[in-house]
């Protein structure tokens, strides 16, 4: 691939039209479509990071992200379909019928100084603006909304390979940060000191360990360096957000590299401290390999295009870890369902500190583990009410994957596939109000019996 180095701008590398190969062709409508309004408006408008990096690597982008000179406000004002979110990133949401493009605007690295000037409160007092870069005492960046330029956007992003950029106004691909060389040799390389960028945004880590194992790359030297000191610091980051990243990183179809990467760089044992020892203990006398298969077993279906939801992968992942805690109750005398409810709420209660499931998925993983009884039971009571179950399709699924190979549990799942597929040919009928009234027959009115007049007269 062919470069043209810009002399107006040191380190800015352009590649024009003639010499690239991406076409619009390739790109979301819906992002065409912001990049050309914003364009036709007199703003500067380019699609940027992780779309622009998979679009030159001929792999199919799954977000379409867009960066411009336009404030938040400017975009909305364009934009009816257009939503203002976050705090620590002004970022403007542009809704389409199956789509969202986001639109952020170009990014400073300016200093951690109060805009200069004062603000009025509402009793006539002067006070300073608040700073609008905000970090914490140990440099993680709390608040970053100064505007720059498209150079200073990109020298403030995580990774060289997801600063590029391409300009919608002449179709060419600009780099400012080396990113076109790490690409070409695979590499992937923190923007300036990696243990600068780790200590600004922690979750940077699990970034680079997503994407060396999507895109096949090797860390630069001193980036893994940098993230194996620094991988103990991950839980400083937010819970929420590291169950967020957690997510993609187990269903992004490469699960099993991701996790070997992050037990190599420490970065597993710091997210999952209680689950992590006892992965590499043994019990009675066998090693713990289900966590290994369930990883590649879920791979395999997201590669195949399956869809899997967040309870149903939380159980294939922990299910024996949560059966062994549920038999340790249940050898104290406790009933199953309760064993299995203090086992998820012990579960939950060393992970949520440091990677935060949410209530519903927690819920709902815990019954894709109690009502794996039911299925024993054939056909039990009421098994039409059990196969309406929502959640029906991931407990049937956790047994399939897990215990599947065992010809009583696959006759059970047989039976129970031929109970839902009669269900779905002759589904019971939902009457509504106006279909009970339409079939039953007239009720007559009932007559007001009327009190006798001497009985009226006294009552008055």
């Amino acid at each position: 691939m062919k470069t043209r180095i810009n002399p107006e701008k040191s380190g800015r590398v352009t590649i024009t039209r003639q010499e690239h190969g991406i076409s619009r062709t390739l790109m979301s409508p819906n992002a065409l479509r912001v990049l050309y309004r914003l364009k036709d408006n007199g703003f500067v408008a380019y699609l940027v990071g992780g779309c622009v990096r998979d679009l030159l690597l001929g792999r199919e982008p799954k977000d379409f992200d867009v960066v411009t000179n336009a404030t938040p406000g400017e975009v909305k004002r364009m934009f009816s379909n257009c939503r203002l979110i976050g705090r620590r990133f002004r970022l403007a949401h542009i809704h389409f019928k199956v789509e969202l493009i986001e639109v952020a605007t170009f990014r400073s690295q300016a200093a951690d100084e109060p805009e200069p000037g004062a603000v009025e409160t509402r009793r006539g007092e002067q006070r300073q603006r608040r700073p609008q870069i905000l970090k914490d005492d140990e440099g993680m960046i709390l608040r970053d909304n100064v505007f720059g330029t498209p150079e200073e956007d990109a020298l403030r992003r995580d990774f060289t390979v997801n600063a590029l950029a391409y300009d919608i106004a002449d179709f060419s691909i600009i780099d400012f940060a080396g990113g076109l060389a790490d690409l070409d040799a695979g590499i992937i390389r923190t923007i300036g000191d990696p243990n600068v960028r780790f200590q600004e945004d922690p979750v940077r880590m699990l970034r680079a360990v997503r994407f060396a194992a999507l895109l096949g790359f090797s860390m630069a030297e001193e980036t893994r360096n940098a993230l194996v000191t620094a991988a103990g610091t991950i839980v400083r980051a937010s819970p929420p957000r590291l169950y967020e990243e957690m997510l993609k990183i187990l269903l992004s179809g490469e699960g099993a590299k991701c996790c070997d990467l992050l037990h190599q760089t420490g970065l597993f044992t710091a997210l999952f401290p209680f689950f992590s020892a006892w992965l590499n203990a043994e019990s009675g006398g066998f090693p713990h390999t289900r966590f290994g298969e369930m990883l590649t077993c879920v791979d395999s279906r997201i590669q195949q295009g399956d869809t899997i939801s967040p309870q149903l992968l939380l159980a294939l992942l922990f299910g024996e870890y949560l059966d062994e805690k549920a038999e340790n109750f249940r050898a104290r005398g406790m009933p199953w369902q309760q064993s299995v409810d203090a086992a998820t709420a012990e579960f939950l209660g060393e992970v949520c500190p440091f990677v935060q499931i949410t209530s519903r998925v927690g819920s709902a993983l815990r019954d894709i583990i109690a009502q794996q009884t039911r299925l024993t039971h054939i056909p039990g009571r009421r098994p039409q009410l059990f196969i309406a179950r929502t959640d029906f399709t991931d407990i049937i699924a956790y047994s399939r994957i897990v215990h599947g190979n065992k010809k009583d549990v696959a006759s059970r799942l047989q039976w129970w596939r031929v109970q839902a597929e009669q269900m779905e040919q002759e589904p019971l009928p939902l009457l509504s109000k106006s279909t009970e009234a339409a079939g039953a027959a007239p009720r007559k009115k009932r007559r007001r019996r009327r009190k006798p007049h001497g009985l009226q007269r006294a009552t008055q």
